[in-house]
This record gives C-alpha cells, structure tokens and sequence, in this order.
C-alpha cells in the first residue's frame, strides 16, 4: 500500500510541477519561446516533421548508449535522455503559450501570465488522459514540441520584446 501512495504522490507532485517548469522557460527565455510558438501557430506539421528527424537522429546514440554494456554508457544515455527533454521544454512552453494565447481570445480580463499557466495545464491534462493522451497527445507534443524547439533555437530571426509576450 505505501508503494501505492509513494508512486501517486510522485506522480502528483509531477503534475504540479509541469506547468511551473514551462513557464520557468517562457520567463527565463521568452523570446526563444516565443519563436517556438510562432513556428507551431504557423507551421505545426512542419515542426512535427522536423521534430521527427531529429528524433530520429538523437535516439541513435541514445540507444547505443542505452544498450552499453557497462554503467558510464548507460549513465551517458539517461543524461542524453534528460538533456533532449528538458531542452525539449522550449517546445513545450511554446505548445502551452499556444493554448494559452487560444484561451485568452477566448476569455475576459486574463493577463498573459494566467493564460499561459492556464494553457500549460491544459497541456497536462490532455497529456494524462488515458490512452488518447498516452499514446496520441504525449507522443505527437514531444514530436512537435522538438522541432519547434529546433527551429527556435536555430532561427535568425530576433524578436525585439524583453517581455513574454503571449497576447
């Protein structure tokens, strides 16, 4: 029983940590994530592509390194592992900022900040959905979330704003 609440509170204490990480990233790096929207608002199957190959290219190694046989190698590949999703979090923050920016059109009176977090937990709960969300939501946001992640942080294109735009 007490692996049963140990595994829940885990999870739990997951679930409320998630939307403060993403917006972590759109507060620490706002026009990064800022770019990663504005590729997902106009070019979501691009980035989901994108995201595809580069997947692709990154889950080589991180199986080589998974399958080592030896603890440096396999320590190399959960770092590699842990380095994608958490830079993948520019992505995501970008996907949040997106449903963010939908519910405020949709809403009176929010600023960007309650938008956002709304957004981001609307990401969550979708994610957490059983089986659509495991198998479809989780897979098809990691997909887009790293390529708009790619294309955020290899754009030329410099935003003026300082400040985490959303509206």
């Amino acid at each position: 029983m007490a692996d049963v609440q140990m595994i829940f509170g885990i999870l739990l204490l997951l679930g409320i940590a998630f939307p403060g990480m993403l917006t972590a990233w759109w507060l620490l790096f706002p026009a990064t994530v800022e770019r990663a929207q504005t590729r997902l608002d106009e070019s979501p199957w691009k980035s989901f592509w994108v995201g595809l190959v580069v997947l692709i290219i990154l889950a080589i190694p991180t199986m080589v390194l998974l399958s080592a046989g030896g603890g440096v190698g396999q320590f190399l590949g959960w770092a590699l592992v842990a380095a994608i999703l958490t830079v993948n979090g520019i992505g995501a923050a970008g996907i949040a900022a997106k449903m963010g920016l939908l519910l405020a059109k949709r809403s009176d009176g929010l600023s960007p900040a309650s938008a956002f977090v709304r957004g981001a937990v609307a990401l969550e709960l979708a994610a957490v959905f059983p089986l659509v969300g495991w198998f479809i939501v989780i897979p098809l946001a990691i997909i887009a979330s790293l390529g708009a992640t790619a294309f955020a942080l290899f754009s030329k294109k410099k935003t003026v704003e300082a400040e985490p735009a959303i509206l």
